[in-house]
């Protein structure tokens, strides 16, 4: 249908939504937001809206949805949720020709553009990444570019990194984009590494060209960004480039408060993988909801407890940045008065660091303008808390940045009334312009009069109910209600006599019916409608001059937006200190010795999240002795004994002395590790079409690849998700493999946790290998786990034990445990061959060649050929004992 024949509202939403069609589009019409055509079909579905059709002119009908502009953020959170893009049009200016309202589109909001409060999550950051990619997939030594930002914070990062699945997994893992860029066609790999939650733009390859990237940067922040050494890394600018102009695109004023983007590396920090981060529980309990965040954290802030979850998520590799976090946070924690007085100055604040990103961009509303200046205002506190200590540098740092930016406070509390929300009722201080002050008399008076004008008609005109009303379509009114109309007024008694009687009467009094409702007749008078005039332009344009004066006043506080984010950032990292010094002393840590060498000695360990779900010194405490004599540690034991918990314990406990805290421990010592490699529990990915085992063997190759003489790998049942043999087969060989001295920087620290028992023996072969089990208690038929790791391998795995604690009926624990003697009882050979009569013996020479044979000593070729000769050996001495016994002798 051509344009000329549509009408002119339909027009209008048309040319909008060609501007913005990968948008759904919130078409403001009164006081609704409304949806059309395809947008009203995913609305209708996603929100649960009634899907009706309207009339857009001239007899044409659309499919439309909508909602109450009042309560459209609700609304919004939903779509954005799920991956949409949202346009608001809302009626900006006048009625122009033809009666018909403009509109613009004055936001667009998408998953990782969100700045407004009730979108975000007050604890963790928003972030908006972007992948530049090169041409001809993953190869070895190629790099891809990776930015990343959160507008409603300013904080602006890029960088190159290896372009591998495996290590941009882990970095966007970490980062966990709510959205991310990627060019055209390479949706399918940016799903591969995403994680779970993120979604996926795709925009032209253009928008990723180097030359359109550094055009972006250099237009938004002049000659800012050549001072982060961008131009020399490529892939870096071309994906910081495309996130300007998309946030440009979406939210042209968040631009302003971005910093201009940093450069950084991985190198010096460490990379956690997807599995490592899931099986550790460090920012997300998965389905329990303990995580290490939850225990750590006890911060005041939101942005302290942001910046709590950035360090625990990327642990530092450097020790002596380590050692300043660590020398922090002993300061607060030997100086409880002190710490206590911090608490205080910060309980409550508000988000500073989101408040000068909206400052920045001229975002604030009253309400957010005294929040602003209500927390700068608690910053002297903060100060004077830590005033008399003998602070650590990255304390001194913090508080020496500390600006309670004194202007901004002073300015809001000069211009904003103390309560105000909305515009029309006050927001700008009596005292601060004349010229308003003066229009808000006027109005004021107006109402006044109108307000007088009942009592004084009444007495005027005999109608003893008469009300003043007002509505927004006819302004005010005289009411007087229908009963009224009908009988004689007591003045008139005697002249008039029924309701067409007495409107003449009021006509003659200079009323005009202007409106008949159900009830009533309602009127105007020539004076009214003058004094209503007089008082509409007097808030009309006191309304105007308010917003104007209060406009002057957000660009004064966007100019010391950079102030308010650098003080907004040192009290975040005041209250991370803080937060991990109170949890040292309430949970009884202690502070690690952080190195560049190679041990991880951890005396009397415990788990930070499991000990906190158990009754006070419930918890048994283990050690652990890794270092140059010792490499591998293989722990056998039951299950439900403990060995998983154990094995993540000292993951934890490394993770958390390189993040800067302090450990569940009676003393650590940890030489800094590069990665955390974590193989555990039985995870599927049946989406992809990967089963359990599959899932299981790409972790283990993921380790195998990456891990490096400085790794930390944890190692948990590998092998079970198939049949013994092969479980077994695999088991040893991963455990060979990470063992060897010619990896590639030597072998890895590993914890190898395991039920195939007959691994055991490889401690006395492959030296740096030392067993360790769990301990059991058996008393009778039944068995106490006493928690304790201690030198030595099992010997059993207590299976039926362990399914006897966990309910399983009397009747199959007491079969399974006769089949099992029954098992333990029976040759290998006669359980395989089950034959219907008694096992026969006779001497047999295949053994004492098996017990002969150098195992170990033998190439995988020779073993081979070996154990394939004493199978054909072994077969003909059972078919000659067969026959035997089958002619009776």
């Amino acid at each position: 249908m051509e344009d000329s024949g549509l009408s002119p509202i339909r027009r209008q939403y048309l040319d909008l939504k060609r501007r913005h069609p990968d948008a759904i589009l919130f078409f403001r019409l009164g006081d609704f937001y409304e949806t059309f055509e395809s947008d009203a079909e995913i609305a209708a579905r996603v929100l649960d809206l009634a899907l009706t059709s309207r009339e857009m002119g001239r007899g044409e009908r659309l499919p439309m949805a909508g909602l109450p502009a009042h309560a459209a953020e609700g609304y919004l959170a939903r779509l954005i949720a799920e991956g949409y893009h949202v346009a608001l049009a809302e009626q900006v200016g006048d009625v122009v020709k033809g009666g018909l309202v403009r509109r613009e589109v004055v936001r667009v909001l998408t998953p990782g553009t969100v700045i407004e409060d009730s979108l975000l999550a007050a604890d963790r950051n928003n972030f908006l990444a972007a992948l530049a990619l090169p041409e001809g997939g993953e190869q070895p030594g190629r790099c891809a570019g990776l930015a990343y930002l959160d507008v409603s914070t300013g904080d602006f990062w890029a960088g190159e990194l290896p372009y591998t699945r495996d290590t941009l997994a882990a970095e966007l893992t970490r980062i966990g984009p709510a959205e991310c860029l990627v060019p055209e066609g390479r949706r399918a790999f940016a799903v591969s590494v995403l994680p779970d939650g993120a979604h996926v733009t795709e925009r032209g390859a253009d928008r990723f060209a180097p030359s359109t990237a550094s055009r972006a940067l250099a237009r938004h922040f002049g000659g800012g960004a050549e001072g982060s050494g961008l131009h020399e890394a490529p892939l870096a600018l071309a994906a910081a480039g495309s996130l300007v102009a998309y946030v440009a695109e979406t939210r042209e004023s968040a631009v302003r408060t971005l910093s201009p983007p940093r450069l950084y590396s991985t190198a010096g920090t460490m990379l956690l993988d997807r599995a490592t981060r899931r099986n550790l529980d460090l920012l997300d309990g998965g389905g329990t909801g303990l995580s290490l965040v939850r225990v750590l954290d006890r911060t005041r802030t939101s942005m302290g407890a942001r910046l709590l979850r950035a360090w625990l998520g990327q642990p530092l590799l450097d020790p002596d940045s380590i050692n300043r976090r660590l020398d922090a946070v002993e300061t607060l924690a030997r100086h409880a008065s002190a710490r206590g007085r911090v608490i205080v100055a910060l309980k409550g604040l508000a988000d500073l660091e989101r408040l000068g990103a909206r400052a920045g961009q001229e975002a604030l509303a009253p309400r957010e303008c005294l929040a602003l200046a209500g927390a700068l205002a608690r910053v002297p506190a903060i100060d004077t808390a830590l005033r008399d200590l003998p602070l650590a540098a990255a304390l001194a740092d913090a508080r020496a940045a500390l600006d309670p930016v004194d202007e901004a406070t002073g300015d809001v509390r000069a211009h904003v009334r103390e309560g105000a929300t909305i515009f029309g009722e006050g927001v700008v201080l009596p005292g601060v312009s004349a010229e308003l002050d003066e229009l808000r008399s006027l109005a004021g008076d107006g109402r006044q009069w109108i307000a007088g004008l009942e009592q004084r008609e009444r007495e005027r005109s005999g109608v003893r109910g008469l009300k003043v009303g007002f509505n927004k379509v006819f302004g005010y009114y005289l009411e007087v209600s229908a009963a009224q109309c009908a009988q004689p007024t007591d003045y008139y008694q005697r002249q008039v006599t029924g309701a067409d009687a007495v409107l003449p009467h009021l006509e003659k009094l200079g009323w005009t019916r202007k409106q008949t409702v159900a009830n009533a007749e309602r009127f105007v008078t020539p004076e009214l409608k003058e004094m209503e005039g007089r008082v509409n332009r007097a808030a009309d344009e006191a309304l105007r001059l308010e917003r104007t004066l209060y406009n002057g006043l957000l660009a004064r506080l966007a100019t010391l937006a950079p102030r308010i984010s650098a003080t907004a950032r040192a009290i975040a990292r005041i209250d991370v200190v803080a937060s991990l010094a109170e949890v040292a002393e309430a949970n009884r840590y202690v502070r690690p010795v952080v190195d560049g060498s190679t041990r991880l000695e951890i005396a009397g360990g415990r788990h930070p999240v499991v000990e906190q779900a158990l009754p006070p010194g419930a918890f048994v405490p283990n050690d652990t002795r890794m270092n140059g004599e010792t490499r591998t540690a293989l722990l056998t034991g039951p299950n439900m004994a403990g060995k998983s918990t154990y094995l993540r314990q000292v993951a934890l406990i490394v993770a958390m002395a390189q993040s800067g805290s302090f450990v569940p421990a009676v003393s650590a010592a940890v030489g800094v590790v590069d990665r955390i490699f974590t193989r555990i529990g039985a995870q599927d990915d049946l989406a992809a079409g990967r089963s359990t085992f599959m899932v299981e063997m790409s972790e283990a190759a993921a380790i195998l690849r990456s891990a490096t003489g400085r790794s930390l790998v944890i190692l948990d049942e590998v092998g079970r998700g198939t049949s013994t043999h092969d479980g077994l087969s695999l088991a040893r060989a991963i455990l060979e493999d990470l063992h060897g001295l010619e990896r590639p920087g030597g072998s890895p620290k590993t914890l190898f946790a395991t039920h195939y028992h007959e691994l055991t023996s490889l401690a006395e072969h492959l030296p740096g290998v030392e067993n360790y089990r769990l301990e059991v208690l058996e008393q009778g038929d039944d068995v106490v786990f006493l928690h304790s790791v201690v030198p030595g391998g099992a010997d059993r795995s207590y299976g039926v034990h362990v399914a006897k604690l966990a309910g399983v009926p009397e009747r199959v624990v007491a079969r399974a445990a006769s089949l099992l003697r029954e098992l333990e009882a029976t040759p290998p050979v006669a359980r395989r061959e089950q034959p219907p009569r008694a096992v026969m013996t006779a001497p047999c020479s295949v053994c004492d060649e098996l017990a002969a044979l150098e195992v170990l000593q033998l190439s995988p070729l020779q073993a081979q050929a070996e154990l394939h000769r004493l199978w054909e050996q072994a077969r003909r001495t059972l078919r000659d004992l067969t026959e035997r016994a089958s002619r009776g002798g």
